[in-house]
């Protein structure tokens, strides 16, 4: 009962994040746009415009990625799992969640934690002249995925236990009263 309602929480605010992200979709495109007309249509080029289109990439890839997560929509190579009953599915999904998923987390805060602190102990900007200022915050998100990715990490492991102990309990559980049913139906049926 307390993992559906932490499940339910953390799923709410994976949704959360990723209808925000959509909106990021919209002003991506509208940038991008932005740029391509300045370049082909009026000769000119914007760095600070370039650099919010890959700040606003950078944030939807970081950020969106607990959400693809969340909708099982990350690329997967389905050449035995499409054939697995939902148990199975669980089963694959847990142990991918614990083995490979969090471990992979793990090394990446490792790895970027040095490297995020030192671009904010000098506040690091673009090496361009007119370029945004904000580069430690563009790998801020670097951690952010962490946490988001962990986060939804967790529900899936809930959402995937629920499922194994789900399909466990009711094949074990029969009543008589389906046994005889089941055995009426099949002779009917001869």
């Amino acid at each position: 009962m307390i993992g559906q309602r932490v499940l339910h929480y953390l799923d709410r605010f994976t949704e959360a994040t990723g209808t925000t992200l959509v909106w990021l979709n919209v002003l991506l495109v509208i940038s991008m746009c932005l740029v391509v007309m300045l370049r082909y249509v009026f000769n000119h080029s914007s760095i600070p415009l370039q650099e919010a289109t890959m700040y606003l990439h950078g944030t939807l890839f970081m950020l969106g990625a607990a959400y693809t997560l969340k909708h099982n929509e990350h690329v997967r190579v389905d050449i035995l799992y499409q054939r697995f009953s939902a148990k199975g599915k669980a089963i694959v999904n847990c142990l991918g969640t614990v083995i490979l998923l969090l471990p992979m987390l793990l090394f990446i805060l490792i790895y970027s934690w040095p490297y995020v602190t030192a671009s904010w102990d000098i506040l690091e900007t673009s090496q361009e002249a007119n370029g945004l200022p904000l580069v430690f915050v563009l790998k801020s998100l670097i951690p952010a995925m962490v946490v988001l990715l962990l986060i939804q990490a967790i529900a899936e492991i809930i959402r995937n236990l629920s499922t194994i102990f789900a399909a466990t309990s009711t094949t074990t559980t029969t009543t008589p009263t389906n046994t005889a049913s089941k055995t009426t139906a099949s002779t009917f049926k001869d």
